[in-house]
């Protein structure tokens, strides 16, 4: 039954020889094809240098690696040795390191380079929304102090008309210095919050022509068709899109606001008292301290405002850098990881086929161990063998060893054998 089944194997390892050789030529060309298209993606230069190129490092590459697995199919069967079994998986793990940074990386560009590229123009969609975003809300982040603005600008011109017409400050009706001075203070305030407002219609067209560049991007990333006329057009959106986030960066008044809250306090001028009367002079001075001092008050709450706003952190400068199908494979990777399967298992399949043959020897070289001499013996060996029998009975001057073999079954009677070529026998062994 062993010899059976010694014989099966051996006639299944003889069927598929041709069977491995062809699926190994398949397996080189296959990678080959997937190299020259990863290559083509990444070289530069006229299409003829570009598709000679290819064809030759990709022609290289499908001749290596059959190359290789032949030489490992041919011989790691059979090394049985542990040292030599060793060296043999190693040279077999150095090969597969090479073949995977020659080869497989490319086959992985050539599977996913199209959806790896979309997905380096979605993530950097994703990274100029954010940024639109930061910056338009830094720009509006001024707005906020327009209520206080206006709400200061209203009172000083309410505590102006009071004074005006019932002399609610001073206790004389009239337009004196109180009077001037209030609507001085009103007016500096209304004009700031004119530039708020203007600046506001500033950000919104801004922020329209960058939401315009996005969805001009965004139609880029999920458009059907190549991926690099895309990926052109979409860097070109990205440069447009820059330049309007860093307008918005500029646009912010936040700056100009806190000049303005300085200069009311800081540049307050009040004007000389200009009533007749000693006591309404007085007065009116009187009144007038106590405006510099809310002016005081309300611009210190309002520069620290705009420091607030000028602490946050601005948008960094953002620049697009455009990839290769073999970058953007190797950059998202992680995304990949079918696409990177495939492009490895057809370089290294072989390997399984390789470890078939080698368990089917062993299995083949333990069942022959277990055989009769008689059973594994072969025909070359057998004439071998018969041969240096006929050599042996020339020398000793025997035509048969079967009177060896009688003499060695009858102990009493073993003789030995002249050697010196002149026959005969010796007596009996003592």
């Amino acid at each position: 039954m062993a010899l059976g089944a010694s014989h099966r194997l051996q006639d299944g390892i003889d069927a598929v020889e041709t069977m491995t050789r062809f699926a190994l030529a398949v397996l080189a060309l296959a990678s080959g094809v997937y190299t020259y298209l990863g290559v083509r993606s990444i070289l530069d230069g006229s299409a003829t240098v570009v598709f000679f190129a290819a064809i030759i490092y990709s022609s290289a590459v499908s001749v290596a690696i059959y190359a290789f697995w032949t030489y490992m199919a041919r011989f790691y069967p059979h090394v049985t040795g542990a040292a030599g079994r060793g060296a043999m998986l190693g040279i077999m793990a150095l090969g597969c390191a090479m073949i995977i940074a020659m080869s497989s990386w490319l086959n992985a560009a050539a599977l996913a380079g199209s959806a790896a590229l979309e997905q380096h123009l979605a993530e950097t969609l994703e990274d100029y929304t954010g940024d639109l975003d930061r910056a338009h809300q830094n720009a509006l982040a001024a707005q906020s102090l327009l209520p206080d603005i206006r709400r200061a600008s209203e009172r000083f011109a309410r505590l102006a008309q009071d004074e005006r017409e019932t002399g609610a400050l001073t206790g004389t009706t009239g337009s004196g210095s109180v009077v001037q001075l209030l609507t001085q203070m009103a007016a500096q305030l209304d004009e700031l919050s004119n530039g708020i407002v203007a600046s506001r219609e500033r950000v919104a067209e801004l922020f329209e022509t960058g939401r315009t560049n996005l969805s001009a991007m965004r139609g880029l990333v999920t458009a059907p068709g190549a991926i690099e006329p895309r990926a052109d057009s979409f860097a070109s959106e990205v440069v447009a899109l820059t330049g309007v986030i860093a307008s918005l960066e500029q646009t912010s008044i936040a700056a100009s606001v806190k000049r303005a809250a300085d200069d009311l306090s800081l540049g307050f001028i009040a004007p000389v008292a200009s009533g007749t009367e000693a006591d309404l002079a007085n007065r009116q001075d009187q009144v007038m301290e106590t405006i510099r001092t809310s002016v005081a008050a309300q611009s210190k709450v309002l520069s620290e405002a705009a420091d607030e706003i000028l602490g946050r952190e601005s948008v960094s400068e953002r620049r697009f850098v455009p990839l290769s199908s073999a970058e953007a494979v190797l950059r998202y990777a992680g995304d990949f990881i079918p696409s990177w399967a495939g492009a490895i298992s057809i370089d290294l399949l072989p390997a399984v086929l390789i470890f078939i043959l080698a368990a089917v020897h062993g299995a083949l070289r333990r069942q022959g161990e277990r055989l009769p001499f008689a059973s594994r013996i072969t025909a070359a060996e057998l004439l071998e063998a018969l041969a240096v029998q006929r050599e042996i009975a020339q020398r000793s001057g025997i035509d048969d060893l079967g009177a060896i073999v009688a003499d060695r079954e009858e102990p009493s009677n073993i003789t030995s054998l002249d050697v010196s070529g002149k026959g005969g026998r010796k007596g009996p062994t003592p």
